[in-house]
């Protein structure tokens, strides 16, 4: 079976296609979309919190991790009521509770989204770029739209007082790739 990463949005997630039957590939690109929308319009669902899906004949594979533990029920539910998934493996983790990591959230989203490069990502609904931070380390994942506003908010991350910080950020040139090696596979 062959796995093809893909991020729509601003989650990463993952869309398993069975090269051999072109049908069961339209059928599970059909379900990761839907199961993209389900995650994406969960109401609670932040900018610190960071979920990706791999979809594979009807079973869906949850990855990732979340500020609350209700999210991590909530979003299994959600998902396991898209048409076409017939089994959830739920493997989102909960962040630990803690006031440093919580303060280190906020003051990295306040020097991202409040640059004025960022300004237009912070306008949207579901501002791309995902900051998680466990136990003082910095993860960014989600989708820009240059190496430079890559670079940038991987620097403005690092000006604060976290122990490290890891960019997973993905350039929109590197998902349409992505995105075209799906279609041709």
């Amino acid at each position: 079976m062959l796995r093809t990463p893909i991020a729509i949005g601003l989650l990463a997630l993952f869309v398993a296609a069975a090269p051999a039957a072109a049908q069961f590939e339209r059928k599970n690109l059909q379900v990761f979309n839907d199961v993209s929308k389900a995650v994406l319009n969960f109401p609670t669902f932040t900018i610190f919190d960071d979920v990706a899906a791999d979809v594979s004949d009807g079973t869906v594979i949850l990855v990732g991790k979340v500020t609350m533990p209700y999210k991590r029920i909530d979003i299994e539910k959600r998902v396991a009521k898209v048409e076409g998934v017939h089994t959830v493996v739920n493997r989102i983790a909960v962040l630990p509770v803690s006031h440093f990591d919580e303060e280190l959230r906020y003051v990295i989203a306040r020097a991202i989204y409040g640059n004025s490069s960022f300004w237009l990502y912070a306008a949207m609904a579901n501002p791309p770029i995902h900051i998680v931070v466990e136990n003082g380390h910095v993860r960014l994942t989600g989708v820009v739209g240059s190496n430079v506003e890559r670079m940038l908010a991987r620097s403005l991350a690092s000006s604060s007082s976290a122990f490290s910080v890891r960019s997973e950020l993905k350039t929109d040139a590197e998902m349409r790739e992505v995105l075209e090696k799906l279609k041709t596979d």
